[in-house]
């Protein structure tokens, strides 16, 4: 299935052919998926199929077997050190767990990658970090600790530090993990409106079916280490997989298959 963003923009990020093994282990079999800028596009599929691996790809925290990965037009297979580091600005990644660090408020944790990675004076800090936490709807919360908050606010908390360098692309690897249906919803809506507020592509990695299909512009089914299906979510729903079928049912059942490296 194909489709266009309909801006005339190039692919945020384009993955052809892309293998990765560990050990004997085949993850990736020839992964091939377009994410068309200002879109979100979800990676969805049971456990084992290779959705985290493929995203540590696209994060650039693991190099393939084969293939390539583009990411705003630069071919990152082909580049190193300091060029590498310039891709890496592009984006910014919600982990699983959140990575928070506990001895550090919201404040800091929110500001560690504009001390750390860029010259920013301490006031143009105060007021970047400030404007994040509005965004994501943490007024008044900078001197409390990731201790004190609530799962969805430490999901909050998360999210504004990889907004807080303002990047082109969103990487999000299971953002409501451990929430419950409402927090989940939450979060959903959130990613939303973030996504559309700073313009953003975003690639998600979610359990949530179907229920993160009403924030997806686009869908990708990965089925044992390969993308199966492609497309828009009415497209990718309409198109009587029973792979897929099968999965979505699984999902809803609460059973999206046996867990393995692939993730």
């Amino acid at each position: 299935m194909g489709g266009s963003n309909g801006t005339g923009n190039r692919h945020a990020i384009e993955v052809r052919g892309l293998c990765k093994a560990f050990g004997r282990q085949s993850v990736l079999r020839g992964v091939d998926l377009d994410c068309p800028t200002g879109l979100i596009t979800t990676l969805v599929g049971p456990s084992g199929c290779g959705k985290t691996v493929l995203l540590k790809h696209l994060t650039l925290l693991l190099r393939p077997d084969a293939g390539s990965v583009v990411i705003d037009g630069q071919d990152v297979m082909r580049l190193r050190g300091t060029a590498l580091d310039g891709v890496r600005e592009r984006f910014g990644v919600l982990f699983q767990a959140g990575a928070l660090f506990d001895s550090l408020t919201v404040f800091e944790n929110v500001a560690f990658p504009l001390v750390e990675k860029t010259g920013m004076a301490a006031p143009a800090i105060a007021e970047r970090v400030a404007e994040t936490l509005a965004a994501v709807g943490l007024e008044g919360m900078e001197h409390k600790y990731p201790s004190e908050l609530s799962g969805g606010m430490q999901k909050r908390t998360a999210l504004a530090r990889a907004l807080v360098r303002r990047p082109k692309i969103l990487m999000l690897d299971e953002p409501t993990t451990g929430l419950d249906p409402s927090r989940t919803r939450a979060i959903h809506a959130l990613v939303r409106q973030t996504q559309q507020r700073f313009g953003l592509s975003a690639v998600l990695v979610s359990h949530d079916v179907p229920a993160v299909f009403e924030i997806s512009d686009r869908v990708a089914f990965m089925h044992e280490g390969t993308v199966r299906l492609c497309g828009a979510v009415n497209e990718v729903r309409a198109a009587q997989d029973p792979a897929f079928e099968r999965f979505l049912a699984g999902s809803v059942a609460g059973d999206d298959g046996v867990a393995a490296i692939g993730g």
